[in-house]
């Protein structure tokens, strides 16, 4: 996955995969495409499966707008339609998958914050 030779010049760098973890939101988008792909709200710009009730949600609508999601297509991990609002798989998503499906798998090990 970190090789940067030319035979692997269109895989997703460590780097790539870690910054697209490193946020709760992204996480969370990510881990929601692992189930529902593609994911798609009509009535916000957050997909309703990132959103937690203590959150205020006006503010969680200008991030993902304009930092998340906007990275995360950038890397290729995801493909967002901006006039339907959906976000689906992008085509370095499966460079990411096995890492997103374990910490899915064992998120009840991990601190609460990660998934």
């Amino acid at each position: 996955m970190i090789s940067r030779g030319p035979e692997n010049a269109n895989r997703t760098s460590l780097d790539t995969v870690f910054d697209a973890l490193s946020d709760e939101y992204r996480r969370r988008l990510l881990a929601a495409l692992l189930e529902h792909n593609p994911q798609h709200d009509d009535d916000t710009q957050v997909p309703s499966d990132i959103h937690m009730e203590d959150e205020n949600v006006e503010t969680l609508q200008i991030e993902m707008r304009h930092v998340h999601l906007p990275k995360l297509e950038e890397s290729g991990v995801i493909e967002w339609d901006r006039e339907a609002n959906v976000i689906r798989t992008g085509p370095q998503f499966e460079e990411i998958q096995p890492l997103l499906q374990l910490m899915h798998d064992h998120a009840d090990e991990l601190p609460d914050d990660w998934l």
